[in-house]
């Protein structure tokens, strides 16, 4: 009788803990908005502008010598199920370019001097467009076409820098475009078009008729083979200025990541609401959202998918003590670089998964007060 008592006292104890466990991730879990429904909503508008102003651009720019604009991508928190922020969210989409008619992108890995790192520049070059059963040859070698060929130069001359693609001209000429065909479809005129200042993406801040406002930003990205992989105009971890830099992106490779795994898990998997948490707690220090979308990729590979629901609430604090080691390391590895364990969905260049792994805090071992600040602001949050 004695035991017995003892097996009930215990289950009671243990229920009343699980409910308190249950009662302080309600409590937390609502003090931070979960912004899914809103962010899908925002999302269609979103596609669908951006969809019509590329459906205008083919129109306008079929035949010429202009890259060719494929179909947008989304890209980074917004489509990837979460936000750090919920009001200022800013919709990122990639949209691979394609040289146009007569032409070839060809790239060319550098590394300078200045700073060690892989970067690529896009070379523009002619390109002979004839058919062997066709007698008339094309336009880059027909004599009586040298005319169209100077004129053709001239339209790349709009985007080019000595032959390369250069990326602020890119940026300035689609701008312009953007501003001179907005309003031509009726769902464009239904927002007030504001074009803030970028060099190295186009960004739009549009206002509807009750006065809320979101930005659009528009990157271009060119493919690497058929991976997930893109050369961008801008990335999170661009470092480099030179105009005629384009920077490895995997935004794409991101998208598809958790799409993956959100496949997988249970519902109510807490590992998007996590990082939607974690890097809302650590708004405002030296811990980028970015850096902190690394960990929850890592642990995302390394733990049990089943342990990813809602009453466990201990994940955050996983994702907390994961941060915490590599800071104290002063090291956190890349995820799409040097790593063996990425899912086969995910499609990488050669190369990339046997390539000696990328350290993203290699900044702190080389400045002792930005590490300083770090441990201390990790402390105080």
């Amino acid at each position: 009788e004695q035991e017995e008592k003892e097996r009930e006292l215990q289950e009671e104890e243990s229920g009343e803990e699980l409910e308190d466990v249950k009662d302080s991730e309600g409590i937390f879990a609502k003090s931070f908005q979960w912004p899914v429904q809103q962010l899908a909503s925002r999302r269609r508008v979103v596609e669908e502008l951006v969809g019509q102003l590329i459906q205008v651009y083919q129109e306008l720019s079929s035949g010429t010598s202009f890259p060719v604009l494929q179909p947008p991508i989304g890209v980074d928190s917004t489509y990837e199920g979460w936000s750090p922020c919920v009001d200022d969210a800013i919709y990122r989409l990639l949209v691979p370019l394609k040289p146009g008619l007569g032409h070839a992108f060809y790239m060319e890995e550098r590394i300078l001097e200045e700073r060690p790192k892989r970067s690529f520049w896009i070379r523009v070059r002619g390109k002979c467009t004839c058919r062997r059963e066709e007698p008339v040859p094309c336009f880059f070698h027909h004599l009586q076409e040298r005319r169209r060929r100077r004129r053709r130069s001239h339209q790349l001359g709009i985007l080019c820098t000595s032959s390369y693609l250069d990326v602020q001209k890119t940026v300035s000429w689609f701008q312009n475009f953007v501003r001179s065909v907005w309003g031509v479809r009726p769902k464009m005129r239904r927002y007030d078009l504001k074009m803030l200042p970028s060099t190295r993406s186009c960004k739009l801040q549009l206002t509807d008729i009750l006065g809320r406002t979101f930005v659009i930003d528009l990157i271009f990205g060119l493919q690497q083979g058929d991976s997930d992989i893109f050369l961008c105009s801008c990335s999170r971890e661009a470092t480099l200025t030179t105009n005629l830099t384009s920077p490895i992106g995997v935004d794409m490779a991101e998208v598809k990541l958790f799409w993956h795994i959100t496949r997988q898990v249970p519902h109510g998997s807490w590992h998007l609401k996590g990082l939607h948490i974690c890097t809302q707690i650590l708004s405002g220090t030296s811990f980028s959202a970015s850096a902190l979308k690394m960990v929850v990729m890592h642990l995302l590979i390394t733990t049990p998918l089943l342990g990813w629901c809602s009453r466990d609430f201990v994940l955050l604090e996983d994702i907390m003590q994961y941060l915490r080691c590599c800071l104290e390391n002063k090291h956190l590895s890349h995820f799409f670089i040097g790593n063996e364990s990425i899912p086969e969905e995910i499609s990488l260049p050669p190369g990339y998964e046997m390539a000696e792994p990328l350290n993203l805090f290699h900044g702190l071992t080389q400045d002792p007060a930005a590490y300083t600040k770090a441990l201390s602001e990790f402390e105080v949050y």
